[in-house]
């Protein structure tokens, strides 16, 4: 008989309220965990300071208690028993299906110098017979992120941090942010959901298995963020979900600046409605941040403004804001120009290689972000005009006569968004791919099928990531919405691959193909398989096969 496979745990269940995946991304199968990804050399830190730190960084919480040797020393940090390294701090965390106590073995067996914990986790045998000191916290999640940061040495001093977060945008907002920043010098670091990368070089994808975190768990963010200090980085731009916010991954971070793009319905199966999604999203702008850069073109951005509790705050996008944009020209090749008004009368011509106006604001707060870490506007609007996000707008080209677009869309704001931008730019017909990813908030399912109805000449409603859904129960709650519009043109085909290539056999010269919802995913998650598949592999294979007309 084999052997059985040693048991992990892996707190992605977080609170009893629904799972905490930030996106329904699913990652390829060859993805490297965040974790990996540690400083060459960490100082030994007393457990006395972890427990001082955690004291002054969580006050409310009460005292932490230190039980066994409190002048023992830990050398890092993880959450995850698997991955403990000798001379780590585990913190055994309480989540809906387990409590990480009871992986305390797996943890000490790898190494670990101590355990950072609840009392109820410091109860259980695995723990309380372990051996090594033990942190007793009330919440041992909120208080991983400092102390992880105390034992990294606190990275986020040596580096300008930016975040930025909202519903839609943020991809696109680091992506451009990354590149104006290395035209005017700087030596940058990107986290976020397609990848890690420093000095525009990949360190790893941003995704593993299903378990597709926009922002990395406390103690793997400290260590990346060490690492690419310890590497020569000065600025690190990067993605902050909502999820990080509530779950604490960001605390012990300092931020440089953060930065709103916007708000719409989105993880309501996480969040309880749209107050507590804005509550979690508002915790980056409570004054954690030294410059707050808010776009205010919706009535979210304009309420954060209001109730913000930053020191100083930059508006974008708006024509009474900060930052604005004026005179836009799109060009037939996707490429926007647009004349920017700023800060002390500046007049500055920029240009994307990115369609729509959502990336016009996304520019703009790019740069209104680069200003405030001290860089020259016009410097860093060099950086902008080239870059090109994967799976956001991305162009499929085989020298095929129309156009061919994937994107992430995956929210009823991004899908209008998207199609409203491709419709808006074609005198042909959009043929839309569209599918709902399993596992998540249900009822924007048939909000997106009425959309892609709507503003489609054809929509192929298809499979996205079903993970433990029917897929054909999926695909029925996105036709409910699809069929309620009179007159569309809606077919089911739940094979992705077949899809596909059924809306590019139907192109003709001048019609827009679209592909939604996976973006730059290299998998597909069907019931506890994790396939290959890639919405950009597959689109320009179906486009090589066969003769166009």
């Amino acid at each position: 008989m084999p052997a059985a496979p040693p048991r992990t745990f892996d707190d992605t269940a977080g609170p009893a309220r629904g799972p905490v995946g930030d996106g329904d991304s699913a990652g390829g199968p060859d993805a490297t965990d965040a974790g990996s990804l540690r400083p060459r050399r960490t100082e030994p830190v007393m457990i006395t300071a972890v427990a001082e730190r955690i004291r002054s960084a969580r006050p409310a919480d009460g005292p932490v208690e230190i039980v066994g040797d409190a002048d023992a020393r830990v050398t890092g940090a993880t959450l995850r028993a698997h991955e403990v390294r000798p001379g780590d701090l585990f913190a055994a965390l309480p989540g809906a299906r387990a409590h990480g106590a009871d992986f305390a073995d797996q943890a000490l067996a790898r190494g670990a110098a101590a355990v950072l914990t609840d009392a109820d986790g410091a109860a259980r045998a695995a723990v309380r017979d372990a051996g090594v000191p033990v942190l007793v916290h009330a919440d041992p999640r909120a208080a991983i992120g400092p102390a992880s940061a105390l034992v990294y040495g606190d990275p986020s001093r040596r580096l300008d941090v930016l975040g930025v977060t909202g519903t839609a945008g943020k991809t696109t907002t680091v992506y451009l942010l990354e590149a104006a920043l290395a035209a005017a010098g700087a030596t940058t670091g990107l986290i976020g959901t397609v990848e890690t990368r420093l000095g525009g070089r990949r360190l790893h994808p941003g995704e593993h298995a299903d378990r597709a975190f926009t922002t990395p768990e406390a103690p793997d963010l400290q260590a990346l963020l060490a690492r690419m200090a310890d590497d020569g980085a000065t600025h690190v731009a990067m993605e902050v979900s909502s999820h990080a916010l509530s779950l604490g991954r960001v605390a012990g971070t300092g931020f440089a600046v953060g930065a709103f793009t916007n708000l719409s319905a989105e993880h309501l199966d996480f969040h309880a409605d749209m107050e507590d999604y804005f509550a979690a999203k508002a915790r980056l702008f409570d004054g954690r941040a030294r410059v707050e850069v808010v776009c205010v073109d919706g009535p979210w951005g304009r309420r954060l403004v209001r109730e913000g509790g930053g020191k100083r705050t930059v508006t974008v996008g708006a024509p009474d804001a900060d930052w604005r944009a004026e005179d836009v020209v799109a060009l037939p090749d996707g490429t926007q120009r647009f004349t920017v008004h700023g800060p002390d009368g500046l007049v500055l011509p920029v240009a994307v290689r990115l369609p729509g106006a959502f990336n016009v604001t996304n520019a703009l707060l790019a740069l209104a972000c680069g200003a405030a870490t001290g860089h020259d506007p016009a410097v860093l609007a060099r950086g902008l005009a080239e870059v090109r996000v994967p799976g956001r707008m991305q162009r499929v080209e085989v020298g095929q006569p129309f156009l061919a677009v994937v994107d992430y869309a995956h929210k009823p704001a991004a899908v209008e968004a998207l199609l409203e931008t491709l419709r808006a730019g074609t005198e042909g017909r959009l043929l839309t791919v569209l599918g709902c990813g399993g596992d998540r908030d249900r009822a924007k399912r048939p909000v997106m099928g009425r959309l892609g109805a709507q503003l489609s000449d054809h929509l192929w409603v298809t499979d996205d990531n079903p993970r433990s859904e029917d897929p054909a129960a999926i695909r029925a709650e996105v036709l409910a919405g699809a069929r309620d519009v009179d007159g569309a043109l809606v077919d089911e085909i739940g094979d992705r691959r077949a899809a596909i290539a059924a809306a590019v056999a139907e192109a003709r010269p001048g019609d827009v193909v679209v592909v939604a919802g996976k973006g730059h995913e290299t998998g597909q998650q069907i019931g506890d398989e994790q396939l290959p598949f890639s919405d950009v592999e597959e689109l320009e294979r179906a486009l090589r096969a066969g003769d166009r007309p």
